[in-house]
């Protein structure tokens, strides 16, 4: 029997994963019409799959996701290329955009009578090829975007949105779950980057909206959790509390300095609705990590920091600057990852990684570093916590 990548949670160690999307380069319109054909294209045996705009789709998936895995993540996220918010409202009929806005048309019902979400089949179809890559099985984190996310989207909504779309999501979360001998989907995570940060007045205590939306999150986090996945809320906002509410889910995280991880009330909830962290290690701004070493360098000097960050983008954009100087060092992510096992204990701490996707960074291989980066670290603490 296949051993699994790096599977130390059983163990009480710490595993990585990253949040998902990635910069890219190459024929973007080519990758976008090919996640279009894909489905389709793994029945035709006869075309001519090598010079296809689905093959180029597929082979620029795997790639990513291999990557990942080769810069120590444990639980790759499927390689995000397209933007989480339209790869789903596309996969609706039922929606219709007019202007920058999308509105119901009829009732929300799956374009192509199917939910697959072409990437995570681009990792079921290519399952075996990764795996004799690693001679071992591998883990696949699914994120998919939340639906107080895509209905802010809507020109109009009423309280009922936040419950057509979560049951459509909850169709996709269970379509999209595979586990074969050479891999499987272990993590399921939403992605709610709005939630808590606008005056909404949907999301009232006691509204009808509000009480959708917990419902909403619910059904999506139960059809994971039916199928043997660990559920994930990922949050820019941790303000409003509701999430706490969510019996399916398990593992809540948001930005590097979200209260959420030096918040006593935290440590209080995390014990009493039996839930754990993903500790964010690392920014994913990639102007902020200029704005720091910028600010950091020019201690005591003036000038316009703004115009200084502006004739960075310029030279790493003309190769004169390497942008993995910008990255944070590992002495720098593991004091943070400490610090808050330290807060919460280390059986609340079960994942770590970035804060966020890396689709602003620069170059590909910049965010590679990273993600080596934030492997490094958590092995090294993991070294640390069984030394002790």
């Amino acid at each position: 029997m296949a051993k699994s990548l790096f599977n130390y949670v059983d163990m009480g160690m710490i595993e990585t994963y990253d949040v998902g999307s990635m910069p890219f380069f190459g024929d973007f319109k080519k990758f976008s019409e090919g996640s279009a054909k894909f489905a389709s294209y793994l029945l035709d045996i006869y075309g001519n799959r090598s010079e296809s705009s689905a093959a180029y789709f597929e082979r620029k998936v795997v790639d990513a996701f291999i990557g990942k895995l080769r810069a120590g993540i444990n639980i790759p996220n499927y390689p995000q290329f397209r933007d989480m918010t339209r790869m789903f409202l596309e996969m609706m009929d039922g929606v219709e955009k007019i202007g920058g806005s999308y509105i119901e048309t009829k009732l929300l019902s799956p374009k192509t009578g199917k939910l697959d979400i072409p990437e995570v089949l681009a990792l079921k179809w290519n399952s075996k090829n990764i795996y004799e890559i690693f001679h071992s099985t591998f883990r696949v984190k699914i994120c998919i975007t939340g639906p107080y996310t895509l209905s802010s989207l809507f020109a109009y909504k009423d309280p009922e949105l936040y419950s057509r779309i979560g049951g459509f999501l909850a169709e996709t979360v269970k379509e999209n779950i595979f586990n074969n001998k050479y891999g499987k989907v272990e993590l399921l995570a939403l992605d709610e980057p709005t939630f808590g940060l606008i005056d909404d007045p949907m999301m009232d205590v006691g509204s009808t909206g509000r009480e959708n939306l917990l419902h909403a999150w619910e059904k999506i986090f139960h059809k994971a959790q039916e199928k043997g996945v660990r559920t994930c809320l990922h949050l820019h906002s941790t303000v409003d509390k509701l999430f706490w509410e969510v019996d399916s889910l398990k593992i809540i995280e948001s930005h590097v300095n979200d209260s959420l991880y030096s918040s006593n009330k935290t440590k209080e909830l995390l014990e009493l609705k039996d839930k754990f962290l993903k500790a964010s290690i690392s920014y994913s701004n990639f102007d902020v990590l200029i704005r720091k070493k910028v600010l950091y360098d020019s201690a005591g000097k003036t000038g316009d920091v703004t115009q200084v960050i502006g004739n960075v983008w310029r030279k790493i954009r003309s190769n004169k600057i390497n942008p993995t100087v910008f990255l944070e060092n590992v002495e720098l992510m593991k004091r943070r990852l400490l610090k808050i096992i330290d807060m919460f204990g280390l059986e609340r701490i079960p994942y770590a990684g970035p804060e966020c996707g890396l689709r602003g960074f620069p170059t590909g291989r910049s965010a590679i570093e990273c993600l080596k980066r934030v492997s490094e670290t958590v092995k090294i603490v993991n070294a640390y916590l069984l030394d002790k």
